[in-house]
């Protein structure tokens, strides 16, 4: 017995491979066939290869529960999601606008502030906003830059239009896995890499360094680069240890560092001390130099905003970048795009409602059932709503928190997220999804081919963050199909 695509049926929603029931999209037609010619056996005997590989590469992410840290092996789905190029591309230049619109604005804030005085953006919003920091006015990073690395979330309506959900400018994750789901896929499906001219995103790491020397004070050929990590006890320990390898970059914790008198950065080796030109932190704000910010932090280096501050030292991505990284700030962002490149956004926001203004706050109120609500500055599925799938006791309850606070919430339609066929239980199924390009900018900037695709494994679930429970599969830019 071999998969029957006339029986899987996406329902109502946009179908990522699947147009209509037994027909498959263009860019996906090459993966639906070989896939028909595989017996359940076989399917399912790939399957198994693939949570043995992850389990052999020892690809985990971390759960926080009733106190306790859990690691898990990488949920993954080997059936792929396929892009057409020629969708990518567009795709692609919406990002980079975003990007490049979205550094202009954080630098404008902390210097002029042109976009508050042209009245483009509320000044009591940036004047509540949790990741403005006081401490960045008048610092100009290299080129201007930011947020250098950018992990903005993208889904699909029904109606096949790609929204832009959220952009994730603090410290965005992920990537290590979109490697590694590429790697797992080669390793059990490595016949579809024969007969598809699948776009790669093993160069990221390249790409990546060669972002983060761009950032170096210039004062040597080969700038020492290196990813400072909270510890093994952060969720993303294995994203930063793989990143670090694969740069060929030191990874370092707080301890590991000092700042000397002259206010330059040091790493601790047993040959001495060596100096840091470029910092990729992975340490939120807060606790990155309790001399400025949390004197309890035991993450951070004391004296690292003076280092940073005098350009002795790059830090990617910048301290005060969170700013941009506001749920109500994305509600401007469109305008954002317009004010500083005179440009239409390429890539449309989700219809967002902020609560802070009446009107648009008692439309939330009498739709909460209809709507998600999110926090301002929260991640990774917490905190919010999921109107269609709360109860009446979890709607009231965010009644009373956006009265309380109507400035730390948004709500936005619940959108039909599109689909894409997963393996559940020897049969394919369809499941919902979103996708995560990463975007690099220094002087130069850079779009991964596709991205992290994360996969709601529980059926009918909108969530697809693994801390809720979701999972993820390798993303195809193909570029061997009309369509």
């Amino acid at each position: 017995m071999s998969i029957d695509w006339k029986h899987y049926d996406p329902g109502e929603f946009y179908d990522e491979l699947i147009s209509t029931p037994g027909y498959a999209r263009a860019a996906a037609r090459n993966l639906t066939a070989w896939l028909r010619a595989l017996s359940d056996e076989e399917l399912e005997a790939r399957k198994v290869d693939a949570e043995l590989a992850i389990i052999d590469k020892g690809v985990t992410f971390t759960v926080y529960s009733d106190g306790e840290n859990i690691d898990r092996a990488w949920p993954f789905d080997i059936i792929p999601r396929v892009m057409p190029i020629r969708e990518w591309r567009i795709i692609e230049a919406g990002l980079k606008q975003r990007l490049q619109a979205l550094n202009l604005f954080i630098n404008d804030l902390y210097h002029e502030r042109k976009i508050i005085r042209d009245r483009v953006i509320p000044k009591s919003l940036i004047a509540q906003s949790k990741g403005f920091r006081k401490e960045c006015v008048g610092i100009t990073p290299a080129h201007k830059v930011w947020a250098h690395i950018c992990g903005s979330d993208l889904v699909r309506d029904s109606d096949g239009t790609v929204y832009v959900l959220e952009d994730n400018l603090r410290v965005p994750s992920g990537v290590s896995y979109m490697i590694e789901n590429r790697e797992v896929t080669k390793r059990v499906l490595p016949e579809l890499f024969e007969n598809n001219n699948i776009l790669p995103v093993d160069d990221y790491p390249d790409r990546l360094l060669e972002m983060l020397q761009s950032l170096a004070p210039g004062r040597r050929t080969r700038p020492e680069v290196a990813v400072l990590t909270p510890g093994i006890y952060n969720s993303a320990y294995f994203e930063h240890a793989f990143l670090a390898r694969s740069m060929g970059a030191e990874l370092v914790e707080g301890s590991d560092l000092l700042v000397d008198r002259d206010d330059c950065v040091y790493m601790k080796t047993i040959q001495g001390l060596a100096r840091v030109d470029v910092i990729y932190r992975r340490v939120d704000d807060l606790f990155l130099d309790p001399e400025v910010f949390n004197p309890d932090s035991v993450l951070g280096v004391p004296g690292l905003m003076r280092a940073w501050r005098k350009g002795n030292v790059a830090l990617a991505n910048a301290p005060g970048c969170g700013v941009a990284d506001d749920k109500v700030v994305y509600s401007y962002v469109p305008e954002i795009i317009r004010y500083y490149l005179d440009e239409d956004p390429l890539l449309p926001n989700v219809p967002t409602y902020r609560c802070n203004d009446k009107a648009q706050r008692e439309h939330v109120m009498a739709n909460l059932e209809s709507m998600v609500i999110k926090p301002a500055n929260e991640s990774g599925g917490y905190g919010m709503l999921v109107g269609p799938q709360s109860t009446a006791t979890e709607r009231e309850e965010f009644r009373r928190l956006i009265s309380s606070n109507p400035r730390n919430y948004i709500g936005q339609p619940a959108l039909t997220l599109s689909t894409a066929p997963a393996l559940c239980e020897h049969t394919l199924e369809p499941r919902h999804l979103d996708l995560r390009p990463f975007i690099l900018q220094g002087k130069e900037t850079y779009v991964t081919a596709g991205g992290l695709t994360r996969v709601a494994m529980k059926r009918g679930s909108l969530v697809v963050n693994s801390s809720q429970g979701g999972g993820s599969k390798d993303t195809w830019v193909v570029d061997n199909e009309g369509g």
